[in-house]
Formats: C-alpha cells, structure tokens, sequence
C-alpha cells in the first residue's frame, strides 16, 4: 500500500509542474506531496517529512493568498 501510494504521489508531482499556475496543478502538488509523505513516515525520513509538510503548507498559502 505505501509502494501505491508513493507512485501515486510521484505521478502527481510529475504532472503539477506543467499546470501549477491553475488551482488543479497545486492541488495535484499537494496530493502528491501528501501521498509521499507516507513513504517519507514509513522510512523514517524526518527531513524529506518537514520539506513536504511545508510545501504542503506553501501550496495551499499560494491557494488561498
């Protein structure tokens, strides 16, 4: 299920960088994001963690701000 899920969020963040200046390229960057954050929990890597936590957070400031 984590190997799922990190393809899964791979996949989004491939595709977000295309469409990020729409509303649907940052919510892809924030489900990928999210989605690679379970591998990151999953393996122990605290810093890949904290970057993607506040990517997520950078995201949705750029969603709303």
């Amino acid at each position: 299920m984590i190997a799922l899920c990190a393809w899964l969020g791979a996949a989004c963040m491939v595709v977000a960088p295309f469409i990020i200046d729409t509303a649907v390229g940052k919510w892809l960057a924030i489900a990928g994001l999210a989605m690679l954050t379970v591998q990151a929990v999953a393996t122990r890597s605290h810093n890949l963690i904290m970057l993607n936590v506040l990517g997520i957070g950078g995201y949705l400031y750029a969603l709303y701000f």
